[in-house]
Parts: C-alpha cells; sequence; structure tokens
C-alpha cells in the first residue's frame, strides 16, 4: 500500500463512503475497511484511483490490528463506523449494547492504537459521533452513551498522541441518506426546527469532515453540522 493513505474506517457506505470519494477524486490514496473485505474491496475498485479495501469488525477488537498491518504510514485517519441502535430500557438487550459500546468506545481506540506508530508527523484523525448524545430517543440509551463517550476519547487522545491533531465529527439528521431519505414525514418536522431552515446534506459532512483533517490549527474541536437542529 502507498504511504500517507487517508484512511476511512466505515468507508464502504454512507458519510464514510462520500469522504473516501472525495479523497479518491483529489488524487490521494485511500484505503477503506468495512466488516466484509470482499465487498470493501468491489467498493474500493468503483472508486478508482489508488483506492483499496480491507475487511475488520470494529466490535471484535482482535481483528483490527492483523488487518491494518499492511498499511504503512498513515497522514488522515477518519473513523465513521455507525450502528444504529434502538434498545430501550424495558426491553434490554445485553448484547446489542456490548457491541455498540465495544464497537465506539473500543474498536474506535484499538484503530488508532494500532496505527499510532504509522501516523506521519503533520497527521489528523477525525472521529464520527451523533447528535444522539444531546437529542435522546425512546430506545437511544446506548447510541447516546457512546456518541457522549467518543468526545471523551478525542480529549484523552489529543494530550496522549500530541502533536498528532484529533478531531470530532457529531452530524445531524442527514437527509440525503438512504436511511433517512424515505421519511418524508420526519424530515418535514426536522426543516421545521431547524433555524437554517433546509436539511443537512452528505456534501455539508464531506466539508466539514475534510475541513477538520486538514486545517492544521484545528484540534481537539467537537463539531455538530445540524443547521442548529440541537439547540434547545
Amino acid at each position: 500500500m502507498a504511504d500517507r493513505s487517508v484512511v476511512v474506517v466505515g468507508g464502504t457506505s454512507g458519510l464514510g463512503l462520500a469522504l473516501a470519494r472525495r479523497y479518491a477524486e483529489q488524487g490521494r490514496s485511500v484505503v477503506i475497511s468495512g466488516r466484509d473485505a470482499e465487498r470493501a474491496a468491489g467498493v474500493a475498485a468503483g472508486l478508482g484511483g489508488d483506492v483499496s479495501g480491507i475487511g475488520f469488525d470494529l466490535a471484535d477488537p482482535g481483528s483490527i490490528a492483523p488487518a491494518l498491518a499492511g498499511l504503512g504510514a498513515v497522514d488522515r485517519l477518519a473513523i465513521a463506523s455507525i450502528e444504529r441502535d434502538e434498545n430501550t430500557v424495558r426491553d434490554y438487550d445485553i448484547e446489542k449494547a456490548l457491541r455498540l459500546t465495544t464497537l465506539k468506545l473500543v474498536g474506535y481506540v484499538k484503530v488508532v492504537h494500532t496505527l499510532t506508530d504509522r501516523f506521519t508527523d503533520d497527521a489528523a484523525v477525525l472521529l464520527f459521533g451523533g447528535l444522539a448524545k444531546l437529542r435522546p430517543y425512546p430506545g437511544s440509551t446506548t447510541v447516546t452513551t457512546v456518541n457522549a463517550g467518543i468526545d471523551g476519547v478525542a480529549r484523552t487522545l489529543v494530550s496522549e498522541l500530541a502533536p498528532i491533531r484529533i478531531n470530532v465529527l457529531h452530524p445531524g439528521i442527514v437527509g440525503d441518506t438512504p436511511y433517512w431519505a424515505p421519511k418524508a414525514a420526519a424530515l418535514e418536522a426536522v426543516v421545521e426546527r431547524t433555524p437554517t431552515g433546509r436539511l443537512v446534506q452528505t456534501e455539508d459532512i464531506v466539508d466539514a469532515a475534510r475541513f477538520l483533517l486538514e486545517n492544521p490549527s484545528v484540534n481537539g474541536v467537537e463539531l455538530r453540522v445540524d443547521g442548529g437542529w440541537s439547540l434547545p
């Protein structure tokens, strides 16, 4: 694999894929990951350019280091993997809770740990959270907890890994994603309470991600991109 890679964990779909595509279009060497190595390789081939795909499951921390063993120097790392979970307290599914907690809080840190010695001097890391941390919903106990926890992870990494920059992006409801696009009624309600009067779009998230990754003076930032939707 080429030196000075951009690595996008969770880059086979959604926001991670859009970010990987932007970097590939700019001629960067990109590595994307998903849970299925064959699918990741296929998505990478579809992006064209210098893009490769690897497979591992963040909820299985032991699979992470072997999958990342072939990487050389890493210039930019974005960890965008998510899993949607509606796990109410009344019907609490501990296996689902343990999986999501491991994926988001242990898996994210394990990726950074594995790549620490391969980060370039001006490397930057971006962790994806989510605004359930501020706007919980029925069944979001685990999601709300882990998304808030990502902020704590980032603060620790800023201190431990300096001068590597660590930032967090908390996307709002992104209206043009496959999950949200069919939910017209729900999206209308979001627009009504959003001060900008518009839905967040995938390109808005990609632009924000690149700002956090590329601006050399942005460090320790927890950025909400939601048009003001999460304000009281």
